[in-house]
């Protein structure tokens, strides 16, 4: 999902951005951590779907809002995923470097989000991998079986990152911005406004988050939370 308004110079955007992987990997770690700089080890499971937003001066002519979607990797929430997906303009794919069975599910959510979403040219999203909790002494997957999965997937970049010790999660996100700044235009999600199904937008802040239940299907229910679960 991509917009664009013009204020005098400035060119602003917001970009919806998934953020998927089997629970326990530290996604929404990940997300605190890029948002507003805590990290704490006692998250709850994700129930659907939370959301946090990230607001950047990209360059003195460019403001850059990142919607990020925190979508839970437990099983049991998978057949609302294309509610979720819906209008997203990227992916990030994250996994578990001391959990081997987090990477080799990695195929099962790159083919979800292709299956579910697209650029308007019907091109994949571009996706980016997150091998997270390198801080970890256990570490069991190498580069090179990292680096061939995403050169033969057309992954866009890959990164080790630590949540708890802040390790490569700005550099990550930038690469991914950078990368969809630079698609045509023609080529992004609709400009159309966005926001959650029933809100303007207008009091998103950075490091807001929001919590999003389902009363009945497809019909998403927003309430404010303290914290991304």
């Amino acid at each position: 999902m991509a917009t664009s308004t013009n204020t005098s110079n400035n060119r602003e955007h917001l970009f919806k951005v998934l953020v998927i992987g089997e629970f326990g990997v530290g996604k929404t770690s990940i997300i605190r951590r890029y948002v507003d700089g805590s990290f704490s080890p006692n998250y709850k499971l994700t129930i659907g779907v939370d959301f946090a937003l990230k607001t950047l001066d990209w360059d003195t002519d460019t403001t850059v809002n990142l919607q990020l979607w925190d979508i839970a990797g437990h099983e049991r929430f998978g057949h609302m995923t294309r509610v979720y997906y819906k209008y997203a303009i990227a992916a990030v794919i994250v996994f578990d470097l001391s959990r081997p069975a987090t990477f080799d599910s990695i195929p099962k959510w790159l083919n979800d989000v292709n299956s579910k979403v697209m650029l308007t040219n019907e091109e994949p999203v571009p996706i980016l991998v997150l091998a997270n909790k390198c801080d970890v002494d256990d570490a069991q997957i190498d580069d090179d079986k990292i680096e061939q999965f995403c050169r033969t997937n057309n992954v866009i970049g890959w990164f080790r990152t630590s949540a708890k010790d802040n390790v490569n999660i700005d550099e990550a996100m930038k690469l991914l911005i950078d990368y969809i700044l630079k698609l045509p235009a023609d080529n992004q999600q609709p400009e159309e406004h966005i926001s959650l199904p029933g809100h303007t937008g207008s009091d998103f802040t950075s490091g807001h988050t929001y919590e999003i239940s389902f009363e009945e299907e497809d019909t998403p229910v927003k309430k404010q939370s303290s914290c991304c679960t």
